[in-house]
This record gives C-alpha cells, sequence and structure tokens, in this order.
C-alpha cells in the first residue's frame, strides 16, 4: 500500500518546487520507489526532477480515438490503452514520473478517462511514495481527482489572494467529502516575517500553517538555469523546512501543528 501526497494551492503560489522539494526528502532518505505525477496542464514538474518527458497521458489520450482502429487482433482498447499510457511513464532510479499533459480537447474522453484513474490505482500499488503536483486551482478536487490521500498539502504564496485560495479548497475538500486523512498549510516564498496583514487572515479563516517557507535565492537559481531541484544542497532554507515538516508527519520526530482535522 502506498502513501500518497497530494500539492494544491493556486497558481504561482510554488507548488511545482514544494513538490520536487517533498520528492528530494523521499529519495535522500530511501524512501523509494516513488511515483511523481504532474497533473498540471501546463506541466514542469520533470524540469524540476531533471527528468525528460517526451509524452504525456493528455497527448495518448488525445490520440486514442484514430489509434483505436490499429488495436491488434485479440487486444482489448481496454488493454491497448494501458499499453499505450504505459509509455507516458518516464522511469529513473527510485523515480518515475507520469505527466498529464495538457486537457482533452473538444472530443468526449469519458471512457479513457475512467481508465487512467484505474491506471493510476493500479500503479500506485507499485511504489512506496505517490506524490501528486496538481494543477492551479479547484478544478481538480471539483472532478475528484485528489482523492484517497493520505497527505493534502495546500500551498499560499505570501499574499492575502493565496492565503483566502487555501481556505476555498479546504472548503471545498470538505464540502465534496473528498478522502483525505490528513491536510495542512504551507506559507510559501515568505520574505522574512509573516506580513501583518497576512497573520490577520490566517487567524480570520482560521488557518495555522504547519510550515512557513522562506524565500530561498539557491531554488531562484536553479529555476533561473534549469537545474533539477533534486540537487539543491542540504543548505538550502526551503529544503529545511520541508525536511521538518516531512520528517514531522512520516516518523512522527515533532508534533505538527497546523494539520486540518
Amino acid at each position: 500500500m502506498s502513501f500518497s501526497i497530494a500539492v494544491a494551492g493556486k497558481g504561482g503560489s510554488g507548488k511545482t518546487s514544494v513538490t520536487s522539494l517533498i520528492i528530494r526528502y523521499l529519495i535522500n532518505n530511501n524512501l523509494k520507489p516513488i511515483l511523481a505525477i504532474d497533473a498540471d496542464p501546463n506541466a514542469n514538474l520533470g524540469d524540476s526532477l531533471g527528468l525528460d518527458i517526451k509524452q504525456t497521458v493528455g497527448s495518448i489520450i488525445a490520440s486514442f480515438n484514430d489509434e483505436k482502429i490499429a488495436i491488434p487482433p485479440g487486444t482489448t482498447k481496454e488493454s491497448y490503452l494501458e499499453y499505450k499510457l504505459s509509455e507516458a511513464i518516464v522511469e529513473s532510479p527510485g523515480l518515475d514520473l507520469l505527466t498529464m499533459g495538457r486537457g482533452e480537447g473538444a472530443a468526449c474522453y469519458c471512457y479513457p478517462n475512467s481508465l487512467l484513474r484505474k491506471f493510476a490505482d493500479t500503479l500506485a500499488d507499485n511504489y512506496a511514495y505517490v506524490v501528486m503536483d496538481n494543477e492551479a486551482g479547484m478544478e481538480h478536487l471539483s472532478r475528484r481527482t485528489t482523492q484517497n490521500i493520505d497527505l493534502l498539502l495546500i500551498i499560499a504564496d505570501h499574499s492575502v489572494k493565496g492565503v483566502r485560495a487555501v481556505a476555498r479548497i479546504r472548503d471545498l475538500v470538505s464540502e465534496l467529502k473528498l478522502v483525505v486523512k490528513k491536510q495542512a498549510v504551507i506559507i510559501n516564498r515568505v520574505p522574512g516575517k509573516l506580513a501583518p496583514l497576512i497573520i490577520t487572515e490566517l487567524a480570520r479563516l482560521n488557518i495555522e500553517p504547519a510550515a512557513i517557507i522562506p524565500e530561498d535565492e539557491q531554488i531562484y537559481q536553479c529555476d533561473l538555469e534549469l537545474k533539477p531541484l533534486l540537487g539543491l544542497p542540504d543548505s538550502s532554507k526551503a529544503v529545511q523546512v520541508v525536511a521538518d515538516l516531512m520528517d514531522g508527519f512520516l516518523n512522527n520526530k515533532i508534533l505538527i501543528k497546523g494539520v486540518i482535522k
């Protein structure tokens, strides 16, 4: 049984960076194998992990109606699509990546999407950890694609809008009755201390962050030079905060605050 971690939040909050730092933590603590899922149509998790993406699930599903006429004799369309979907997995030692890619387009792909959820569930059985970087906003939640999650981390940038987006995601999880065992809030890219307006808004919305990640020049430099975040040194401030947070959740080394029951 795999342990599933999902990362959500509004656009620009740094979800992909946090997802990459979580994966870095798992790799460095030998908590493998890991399946990373990039569920953002604007896919860039592969760049952050240093993995080269050649195909996405979106492109395979989009071409499925054209390709199914060439299904080999004796092969069901379900098994053929599963085979095609497996081609979207990028493999590396201890870490594999599945990239969802762009949306469905105008055609109806209800059957392939249903099969995709089944495919992802089947994949998860082969990994110790599944880490999903979700698209911006709440669309993935309203479609119920983020559920049966052990840990949901909701990311806000250092803004009132970011904090309000966190509250909406928290409330939607409750409203849809999604199966999420634990969820917690992270305030990302904080320049020094939290601004008084942010503190006031957090209190008004009854949100206590589980972690505050400071601005990190080393992450900015990696992004600028297109270097994978997996290579960040232990001295990185963001690396240290995420490591402490994951220690608390996975190893019970510290008392975690900010967990939403």
